[in-house]
């Protein structure tokens, strides 16, 4: 048996499911592409998690865009978050252009055009469908992280969501928060004091600043109701496709602890909101996280615990996670660990430090003995990719050099015009479009203080009457001291109300 033969042999019997699986292209052996060495992943692993990397230009946009394709073909659900603005174009039919039906005759995988159903969502002022969490949503954690506070102002926020939960008001939006803490400063300081102790007013003046700042970022547009529903994420189109739910984070690149927060925020509440699903014969949603090293720079140690956590568990609800970076280094080694299909695109070696992280990337991978692991991440070309997945008994299958599928979808974005006509189309962009504002903490604080100041009035007018009483009852036996502090009081009362003249002439 030649070695091509063995290796078609080996590749064969490592990628052969017993269930559904997508081709995602031909295995590549000495730089040539093997029609009859299909490289695939089994649907029943896709909750499984997984990683797509490697250097700019390098084809893991349209692998992304070739994985949602053939997941929304098979009822899939599919949550992108797209920080460059480059997968709108799979609303829309490819086309049939020489480079494409040549590379698909290469590894004999028919190629035929098609457009998947898409929603446009957006935490911005882009156009779409408008996704809102509330502050309570968000959670202390979080809502510190996109503060960038210090663990003493952290600790505070906890405090102000403690005390909002003991007394059953919602933290909705950014003026429910501003109020709290106005609150907690002023009026309610020793309420709070007594119960939580005591905090400092330049730590509240601190947090207060950068809300405001949050809030002069955009951020009063996402934080409010109505919250977005993840069941409208897991829609299928009436041809049976899942729908491919694009968030669009193009105008917050420089914003990226908003959006990569809200991503964290938005796992969290499909973990908790999801029934337990067990072992399912494909998944419920996937999700795709591009620039993922976004949601782990300068996470505190117990933020990255609860994104493990949340990695782990997910799966069992039946969703999948998909970090998307040029490194694997970028991704902690407790969520790596948790990643059951790697995609790895090619790595460039300019300097020292690339090089090592070529050798720490290679160690990451299954040992070949058809590859040097380390040699060819740097000799792949476009659209070409390292690949191992997990097989049915969670086994990983063995490396593979892989000329990727191309897309069914056009290879570039939608027009302005394209992109109203989807959304002139969306129900749910209707349906997220109305701004509510039921009570919350900042009406509820506005009543407190209100009937605190009414009721001290009644109690001070009460005083008043009784002294005026009292005094009546007494005029005879005071009226030569009274007349002597009359005359003492005269010059006090001129004085201040020339003061109050002087303000008033300001």
């Amino acid at each position: 048996m030649t070695r091509h033969d063995s290796f078609i042999k080996h590749i064969s019997e490592g990628y052969t499911f017993k269930g559904e699986s997508i081709i995602l292209g031909g295995a590549i052996l000495d730089g040539i592409p093997l029609p009859d060495a299909h490289v695939k992943v089994a649907l029943k692993t896709l909750n499984r998690h997984g990683l797509i990397a490697g250097a700019t230009g390098t084809g893991k946009t349209k692998t992304i865009q070739v994985l949602s394709e053939q997941l929304s073909s098979f009822g899939i659900p599919v949550l992108m978050m797209d920080i460059k603005g480059d997968f709108s174009g799979i609303a829309k039919e490819g086309e049939q252009k020489p480079f494409i039906t040549d590379r698909h005759e290469k590894i004999n995988i028919p190629y035929f055009v098609s457009s998947f159903p898409v929603e446009l969502l957006t935490i911005s002022d882009q156009n779409g469908v408008r996704m809102r969490a509330t502050i309570s949503e968000f959670g202390p954690v979080l809502f510190s992280r996109i503060l960038n506070l210090n663990d003493t102002q952290s600790g505070v926020i906890s405090v102000i969501f403690k005390y909002c939960d003991d007394n059953k008001m919602p933290l909705l939006d950014l003026k429910d928060i501003k109020k709290v803490i106005n609150y907690i400063t002023e009026e309610g300081k020793k309420e709070i004091e007594e119960q939580y102790g005591k905090i400092s007013t330049a730590t509240t003046g601190t947090i207060l600043r950068k809300i405001i700042e949050l809030e002069q970022q955009g951020a009063d547009q996402f934080f409010g109701e109505m919250s977005f529903d993840i069941d409208d994420l897991m829609r299928i189109d009436s041809d049976g496709k899942g729908y491919i739910n694009i968030l669009r984070l193009t105008d917050i690149q420089d914003k990226p602890k908003l959006f990569s927060t809200f991503m964290l925020s938005l796992l969290a509440e499909i973990y908790q909101q999801m029934p337990e699903k067990g072992d399912l014969e494909q998944p419920e949603l996937v999700i795709f996280i591009d620039e993922a090293h976004l949601i782990f720079n300068e996470a505190s140690k117990v933020l990255l615990e609860q994104i493990e956590t949340i990695v782990k568990l997910i799966r069992s609800k039946g969703v999948g996670i998909y970090f998307i970076t040029q490194n694997p280094m970028d991704i902690p080694s407790g969520v790596l660990a948790q990643l059951g299909l790697k995609i790895q695109h090619a790595l460039r070696a300019f300097t020292a430090n690339d090089r090592k992280a070529i050798k720490q990337t290679a160690d990451n991978y299954p040992l070949s003995d058809f590859y040097k692991t380390d040699e060819i991440l740097t000799s792949l070309g476009i659209g070409e990719a390292l690949v191992t997945v997990l097989n049915e008994k969670g086994i990983p299958t063995p490396l593979a050099a892989t000329m990727l599928r191309a897309p069914m979808s056009r290879m570039d974005i939608l027009t302005e015009t394209e992109i109203q006509e989807i959304n002139t189309k969306s129900k749910l962009v209707k349906k997220y479009s109305e701004l509510l504002d039921r009570e919350s903490a900042y009406e509820m604080l506005n009543k407190k203080i209100a009937n605190v100041e009414e009721n001290s009035g009644q109690t001070e007018q009460k005083r008043e009457s009784k002294k005026q009483e009292s005094q009546h009852s007494d005029t005879a036996a005071v009226v030569g001291k009274s007349v002597l502090k009359v005359l003492t009081s005269a010059t006090f009362i001129r004085g201040a109300f020339g003061i109050l003249t002087k303000m008033f002439k300001k």
